[in-house]
């Protein structure tokens, strides 16, 4: 498998080539020449499957020979070594559960892939990999989780002054070791400008080797497909339709190349805040990127998201085609609030706020659709959210024992302006 860039001004590469880079020389994204179909009566045989056979067969195609057969099967059997349950809460509507992770948040699964992958890759190397991320919420804790003392890999991550939760904030400052955090005086968009910033810099480049854990890396995006097989495999009946919190749109990226590698899917369903740029050219054909405003649902507070590309690339900006696959919907705060009260008093089902815009999103679109079964992805355990979460529901989230030693950490993070100098200054120092 070979990877291209979609700004296509640079050489295309293998995917250990593209693991280690993150982004192309010419800052584009990169993205796979074909898009693999999976083998005959895959999808038929999911449900006697295991979770790691599942992950070996979608993610063989996308590695090519980079990895050896034995490495690749080990790697993935430690990608999914939790469970992913389906579990129902209405009649109508089942729970997609990705926070059953060691960071609690459906990006456990790609940052344990892509750890892996560029730890075997790093293996023989004699300088260290310095991977730099920007986070609007769990991506670094997955990140920090998943490469915590992997030899010759450095982690920095950026993440938006105030604007993460108290828990995420733990995930990202608390742990140490190779695990460096910078708290910037803006929004997550100011954190992934200075980042795509760091991967165009040349000069930086020569003297640090870095790459991306963001969902722009495909090591990162590309095993997003596995729980969508996972997930749907269990759903009884005509293909489901499938609602996915959207921020960055790498998630969601991931379903529709599950998809048109041949998963059954009835339609999918961007489920955004109020940053709702996708929503927007959905239904004009029109897209612009807008400033990122400051939501409950804060992981998905990204007014510009990058895997939009892709979203394109995949269809070949064939705009009647992505409309009749895929619709948005933006969901205020009062909205989600409103949601997590009325399911858990109406089900008992605790939601996130993230799982609640996709849960109100769903329903939504299942008004026009009241035979089908609906399948939303739950992203991350509530207890990510305490304040919002019982402030909606009156009691306070349990929070699980596993957390406990991690919040008692002192934090260690540091101040940083939303300047490209700041951070370059940082990362020569």
């Amino acid at each position: 498998m070979r990877y291209y860039s979609l700004n296509r001004q640079s050489e295309p590469v293998d995917f250990r080539a593209a693991t280690v880079a993150g982004q192309a020389p010419d800052g584009g994204l990169y993205f796979p020449e074909t898009v693999p179909r999976f083998p005959a009566g895959f999808v038929e045989q999911l449900p006697t499957l295991t979770a790691a056979e599942v992950a070996y067969t979608v993610l063989r195609p996308y590695v090519g020979t980079t990895i050896p057969e034995a490495e690749l099967t080990r790697i993935c059997a430690e990608t999914v070594d939790f469970p992913l349950p389906v579990v129902a809460v209405t009649e109508q509507i089942s729970a997609l559960e990705l926070f059953h992770g060691p960071t609690l948040a459906f990006k456990d699964v790609g940052a344990r892939f892509m750890s892996r992958c560029l730890g075997y890759f790093s293996r023989h190397e004699t300088r260290p990999v310095t991977v730099l991320v920007a986070t609007s919420g769990d991506t670094g804790g997955a990140v920090a989780s998943g490469f915590l003392g992997v030899p010759g890999v450095e982690v920095v991550i950026l993440y938006p002054s105030g604007r993460v939760s108290p828990v995420q904030e733990q995930q990202l400052t608390a742990l140490g070791q190779n695990i460096r955090a910078l708290e910037v005086r803006g929004n997550f968009d100011d954190c992934q400008r200075l980042v795509k910033q760091a991967f165009r810099d040349t000069d930086l480049r020569n003297r640090r080797r870095l790459t991306s854990a963001n969902s722009i890396n495909v090591a990162r995006w590309l095993p997003q497909q596995v729980y969508y097989c996972l997930g749907v495999a269990p759903v009884a009946g005509p293909p489901p339709v499938v609602a996915v919190p959207s921020g960055n749109f790498g998630n969601l990226c991931a379903g529709l190349l599950a998809y048109v590698s041949g998963l059954p899917v009835g339609h999918f369903v961007a489920a955004c805040n109020a940053n709702a740029a996708v929503p927007a050219y959905l239904t004009s054909g029109e897209y612009a990127a807008r400033p990122a405003v400051a939501t409950l649902s804060n992981a998905m507070d990204v007014g510009d998201p990058s895997n939009f590309g892709r979203l394109l690339e995949l269809f070949g900006h064939e705009y009647p085609v992505i409309r009749g696959l895929l619709s948005g919907c933006s969901v205020s705060d009062a909205e989600t609030q409103a949601t997590i009260r009325e399911v858990h008093a109406r089900t008992g089902y605790l939601l996130d706020p993230h799982g609640a815009v996709a849960f109100f999103a769903l329903e939504n679109a299942l008004r026009t659709r009241p035979e089908a079964q609906g399948l939303f992805l739950a992203t991350a355990h509530p207890v990510k959210f305490p304040e919002v979460v019982a402030a909606a529901t009156g009691q306070p989230v349990p929070v699980p024992a596993e957390l406990g030693e991690l919040l008692r950490r002192p934090k260690h993070s540091t101040l940083l302006d939303p300047d490209y100098e700041a951070l370059r200054s940082v990362l020569l120092a």
